[in-house]
């Protein structure tokens, strides 16, 4: 390849569900448009919403075309081989909770790959915000056979059936494909999931939509993927993995299609890190700034990046060398794709 790698950022993509608020305005300074803003699609190569490269000579293409053009340069062996020729494995989101969220599963990689034609949907969330009091459905509660939970959804008896929990800012949580699960009001969070926008909705709390009628249940799918195992721990307890020179790394979630490591930055810490060509790297500042420098002291094409509080980059796998440098206190989400 010709060109010199850099890292990534984009211009985010806005969704604005009936469901959504200003919060990503008021709390981050983001501009947003007229009206409510749902979601927020930073890092996106799904054909329904890419995500623009914003800055250096890669500036105006989309995420699509910039994996076309790099190719195992920005995938890596692990990126592709979850990929699965579909191109870019992954998706971030910033969603603003204001009103409650459906209850809603999403499919299996196996599942998707035979009835959607496309990746399952598993997904995790950061709590970036929670008013007091917030929280979600996550799961089933003990107990509730495939019988029981249909006859829960026909009865309108849904919520006697459902797992729900307090969140609070800071907290993990890990939806694996087949999670019953909704986010209640009162939230903002990070979104880190499959390249996926299949979503089966089981309830919508008897609202209308926005065209005034009740928007589709998809009952007898979610019948097909819902796991009626027991429900994982949820929030995470997260796992130290080092702690020296005022960084502090945890893991969040390991999982065959990402994993998701916290990573706290005293202030003047610096992290060294490097992309060896197995594995990109999305970088999510959720607290904080940093500055993100080649690790070999030269210059990157689009110079030095700067991440501030719900901005993001895409490190390609073959970048090599990086360090993180920060003037203040600040804590970063990294994912990685592990092999499969």
């Amino acid at each position: 390849m010709g060109e010199r790698l850099y890292p990534l950022t984009f211009e985010p993509v806005l969704r604005d569900y009936m469901w959504g608020g200003r919060r990503l305005e008021r709390l981050y300074g983001r501009a947003l448009p007229p009206g409510i803003t749902a979601e927020s699609w930073e890092v996106s190569a799904h054909p329904s919403s890419p995500t623009a490269v914003s800055h250096g000579p890669l500036r105006g293409l989309t995420l699509p075309e910039v994996v076309d053009r790099l190719g195992a340069d920005l995938l890596g062996t692990n990126g592709q081989a979850t990929a699965r020729g579909r191109g870019f494995p992954l998706l971030v989101k910033l969603l603003d909770a204001n009103l409650r969220l459906s209850v809603q599963v999403h499919p299996d990689d196996a599942y998707a790959l035979a009835h959607e034609g496309g990746l399952g949907k598993t997904e995790m969330w950061y709590v970036l915000y929670a008013a007091p009091g917030a929280g979600i459905i996550y799961g089933l509660q003990e107990g509730v056979t495939r019988e029981s939970f249909a006859r829960a959804v026909s009865e309108g008896a849904l919520g006697s059936v459902l797992r729900q929990i307090g969140v609070r800012a800071g907290d993990a949580i890990c939806v694996p494909a087949g999670t019953v699960h909704a986010l209640l009001s009162g939230l903002v969070v990070a979104e880190i999931q499959e390249n996926s926008d299949t979503t089966y909705r089981v309830y919508d709390w008897d609202r209308p939509g926005p065209d005034g009628r009740p928007r589709p249940l998809h009952i007898a799918q979610a019948l097909e993927v819902v796991d009626f195992g027991s429900a994982r721990e949820a929030p995470v307890t997260p796992e130290l993995v080092e702690e020296r020179d005022g960084v502090r790394v945890e893991r969040l979630v390991a999982c065959d299609q990402f994993a998701v490591e916290r990573v706290r930055l005293e202030e003047g810490a610096a992290y060294a890190g490097v992309c060896d060509g197995s594995t990109f790297a999305l970088w999510g500042a959720v607290e904080g700034g940093v500055r993100l420098e080649p690790g070999d002291g030269s210059t990157w094409p689009g110079g030095a990046v700067a991440l501030c509080t719900v901005g993001w980059a895409l490190l390609p796998a073959a970048l090599g060398t990086y360090i993180l440098r920060t003037t203040e206190p600040c804590t970063l989400l990294r994912v990685v794709v592990p092999p499969r």
